[in-house]
Parts: structure tokens; C-alpha cells; sequence
């Protein structure tokens, strides 16, 4: 589903880990649930091929990139409390203060479909609770691969639910537009990713290449980019040279 190919791309711009396969040629340690997760893995990538893919298609070539950007701003902004509650759950209390006037901003002036706090200098941040326990000395527990909701780990996969209930969409009364606002930001976020899929296809072992752009990007977010670039450079499962 989308967030297993949304790992691709932000590894591939943060750690340029590029076209490199990742062979399973030992057991990565942060994965004692593998056989598991690799059946969840193809169960997703299944589901993702049948429909949610040719849908993320068909979106593209219906929605012009101006309104398909209007509805990313859109959606972003509905979840975006839960940034300014874990900017101060993390201490972060001037990025809190910028990103409660983003949001007051966007909603406003921007009608939630326009971006004027960025013109007006107000950077996005991306919090949620689980990068709050990773800050907080809470460790990952296994990675964890969630039907449907892709890459994770045991706390973070636990933190999406108090998660959910710091977004707008968890208080809309009608159910249907709830899960059809839950459903288009899926098919959303896919068809941003479309130009990854290709990449995605070629390395040899799609399942370790995934979990290994996943971790990488959380260990990113929870440091705030403070990683030692070897860290980022060297994946954590790739065979030894011969």
C-alpha cells in the first residue's frame, strides 16, 4: 500500500541508498517476525497492484496536478494537530508555536486547500507519537509489517491509534465522508509515488529493500535528521562482499 512505497522515495532522497538490492543473506535482528511480515508484505503488494494502483492512475490522469496539490494541502491540514501536539509533547515548543499559527494560516486564509504560511515562512514539520516515544528513550520493538497500513514497528504500529485521535477526520460525525477522506488521502499519497514503482520493481529483494528504507527514515524523523551518515549510507542487511 502506499506507505511501503512511500519509504522508497524518501530513502532514496535521504539515504541514496539508489537501485541497490538488498539480498536476505543473514537475519536482520530488528526483524524476528520476517516470515510473518514477508507474507503481510505480498499480501499488500498484492492489494496494491489489483486496485489501489490502477486507481492512483486513473486519479492522475482525471485531476489536474493543481487540484491534485490542493487536495494533498487538503488533507495534510485536517492531520496536522497531531504535529502541533507532539511538536510540545517533545519540548519542541517554538516549532509548536509555528506550527499552530501553519495551521491557523492554511485553515484561514488558505481555506485548507492553499499553502500561505509557507510564502509567509512558516517551515511544515512532521510529528506523531511515535517519533515522541523514540525522543522520549522508548525503543522501536520489531519491525512490524500491518496489513493495508504497511511498514511499522510495534510502537509505532500502537501509537497510530492514540494518533488518530489528533486529526480533524477522527471527530467528523458521518461515517461515509470519515473513511471516504481516510480512502482518498490513500489514493493520494499513491499517486505521488507512482514514478517510485519502476525503481521499486528492479531490486532484488523488494520485501528487505522496503524495511530497509523504513527504518532508516524513522531512525531520521525521531533523530530530527541527526544521523551519522554512515547509518544511512550502509543498510543494515545487505550481504558482505565475497
Amino acid at each position: 500500500m502506499p506507505h511501503a512505497r512511500i519509504s522508497l522515495v524518501l530513502a532514496l532522497l535521504l539515504a541514496q541508498i539508489g537501485c541497490a538490492s538488498l539480498p536476505a543473506a543473514r537475519p536482520d535482528p530488528s526483524d524476528r517476525f520476517e516470515r510473518f511480515n514477508r507474507s503481510i508484505f505480498r499480501f499488500n503488494d498484492a492489494l496494491d497492484r489489483t486496485i489501489l494502483q490502477p486507481v492512483a492512475r486513473g486519479y492522475v490522469k482525471v485531476l489536474p496536478a493543481p487540484a491534485r496539490r490542493g487536495v494533498t494541502n487538503f488533507l495534510t491540514n485536517l492531520a496536522y494537530p497531531r504535529t502541533v501536539i507532539n511538536d510540545l509533547l517533545q519540548g519542541k515548543f517554538r516549532d509548536g508555536a509555528s506550527d499552530t499559527g501553519r495551521f491557523v494560516v492554511n485553515t484561514v486564509a488558505g481555506l485548507g486547500f492553499f499553502d500561505p504560511a509557507t510564502r509567509m515562512g512558516l517551515e511544515a514539520h512532521d510529528e506523531d507519537l511515535g517519533q515522541t516515544l523514540g525522543k522520549w528513550g522508548v525503543p522501536s520493538g520489531p519491525y512490524l509489517m500491518l496489513p493495508v497500513l504497511g511498514p511499522s514497528s510495534i510502537r509505532d504500529g500502537l501509537a497510530r491509534i492514540p494518533d488518530d485521535y489528533t486529526t480533524i477526520r477522527h471527530y467528523l460525525n458521518d461515517a461515509w465522508l470519515r473513511w471516504g477522506l481516510w480512502g482518498l488521502d490513500q489514493v493520494d499519497t499513491r499517486a505521488g509515488l507512482l514514478q517510485g514503482d519502476a525503481i521499486l520493481d528492479e531490486v532484488y529483494d523488494d520485501y528487505a529493500f522496503v524495511r530497509s528504507a523504513w527504518l532508516q527514515r524513522r531512525e531520521y524523523l525521531v533523530r530530527d535528521g541527526e544521523v551519522p551518515a554512515d547509518d544511512l549510507l550502509e543498510p543494515a542487511d545487505e550481504a558482505p562482499p565475497p
